[in-house]
């Protein structure tokens, strides 16, 4: 049952979010990325083939199996995926930046550019489940931002095939590429290429402990977007939600794993009893009722405060991925709120609205990580560079004093650099 929690709160009491050792993992995905990074294709094929498909002898899926996946896919799903790529193309084209340019005196020019990545590398986590709507999260920005080459990897059922679905989401996006690989294997094949699939420059996309280790492994050879945690929901609502709703959006995100954490925050302890009971009554009608009563049982909370302001600080510092605002004026509340990966305002605007339609991005900050980070979004996708121009005149105006800043800090080469141009 899910605890309530009153009076004095400390951060141990609002959510524990240990750090878990993973060092048993570490060695296991050094050891396929270097065997990737080695061996290419032959490697991917060979922990494939251990870990996902037996049979498997093509990593790439063609355009022939990729059109034929989406003629089998109901027309109906086809016409949903379709226009929630048009609500995700509508919110990120909105992030779109242009770069700027600043004329001084003398002829000096500053300014800053903006240029897409070359290649981004998609992972789609797959095999017995399948996730559409990470596939358009992805691509989207993606293709937006300008990327020249978006390729995708996902891994395979036993049977060697990929979820139709998957597939029909790939090609409304503009895919360039799709190849039946997933795990550390897949992320060492983007990083550093193999014959059949193609190197990159950035790996986004959730996956499991093998998938986020082998991310933080080739960061620094590859970009990363970020590395997700358990999945996580927060609640603030006040006396005029429904407690059948909030139930319901509790158990939306504890039935992801049974480390995702459900809190909901309240002024009302009638609500909070309400809210408690409810969800005891729908867990038990859940498919995935024993992964979301772990979930429930030991990583979830119902937290009373004094007010709802009070919940908002509380909210603030727990940081959540997701945070809804099942409040009377979620608008006034909106502007309290300084840390979330995304928020959801109303009654109306249920976490799962986010996750597939509305349009605003589902990759998301965890673990507090919303303090410092943010949404996937068109910026992972693009580099900015700035740009100098000194005239003769400009430079010499102030090259003496670049010279000494130069010189004061040891290096003498640099003020050389300026002083030659002086004529000194």
């Amino acid at each position: 049952m899910i605890k309530i929690i009153e009076g004095e709160l400390t951060p141990e009491k609002i959510l524990s979010r240990e750090i878990t050792d993973y060092t048993e993992y570490e060695g296991t995905v050094r050891e396929i990325i270097a065997d990737v990074a080695a061996n290419g294709d032959e490697a991917v094929l060979r922990y494939t083939r251990r870990f996902d498909c037996p049979e498997l002898t093509q990593l790439q899926v063609s355009p022939d199996e990729i059109k034929a996946a989406r003629d089998r896919v109901d027309p109906d799903f086809i016409k949903t995926l379709e226009e929630a790529r048009s609500n995700i193309a509508f919110f990120h084209e909105k992030q779109v930046k242009e770069g700027f340019r600043l004329e001084k005196e003398d002829g000096i020019v500053l300014g800053q550019k903006y240029t897409p990545i070359a290649r981004a590398g998609l992972y789609v986590p797959g095999g017995t489940a399948a996730y559409p709507s990470t596939v358009l999260m992805s691509a989207v920005p993606a293709k937006i931002a300008g990327v020249s080459k978006v390729v995708m990897t996902t891994p395979a059922g036993r049977d060697g095939k990929i979820k139709d679905e998957i597939l029909a989401a790939a090609d409304i996006c503009g895919v360039d590429a799709v190849f039946r690989c997933g795990g550390a294997q897949a992320i060492a094949a983007l990083a550093y290429g193999t014959e059949t699939i193609p190197a990159v420059d950035k790996i986004v996309g959730p996956g499991n402990i093998f998938v986020a280790l082998a991310k933080k492994q080739v960061f620094g050879k590859v970009a990363i977007d970020m590395i997700a945690g358990p999945s996580e929901i927060l609640i603030i609502a006040d006396s005029s939600a429904d407690p059948v709703f909030l139930a319901a959006d509790l158990l939306s995100q504890a039935e992801h794993d049974r480390l995702a954490s459900a809190v909901m925050i309240t002024d009302c302890r009638e609500l909070a009893l309400q809210v408690r009971s409810e969800v005891e009554k729908q867990l038990e009608l859940l498919p995935r009722a024993e992964i979301a009563r772990a979930s429930i049982d030991s990583n979830s909370r119902i937290i009373i405060t004094d007010s709802i302001e009070k919940a908002a600080e509380v909210s603030n510092e727990i940081a959540p991925e997701h945070l809804e605002l099942c409040v009377k004026d979620p608008f006034g509340l909106l502007e309290k709120i300084t840390n979330a990966g995304s928020i959801f305002l109303g009654s109306y605007s249920p976490e799962p609205l986010g996750d597939y339609f509305a349009g605003p991005n589902h990759t998301l900050p965890t673990g507090g990580s919303a303090k410092f980070s943010s949404p996937l979004s068109v910026d992972d996708f693009v580099k900015k560079s700035s740009y100098i121009y000194y005239t003769p005149e400009a430079l010499r105006k102030k090259g003496e004093r670049i010279a000494d800043f130069a010189k004061r800090e040891g290096l003498d080469a640099h003020a050389e650099s300026i002083l030659k141009r002086m004529g000194e």
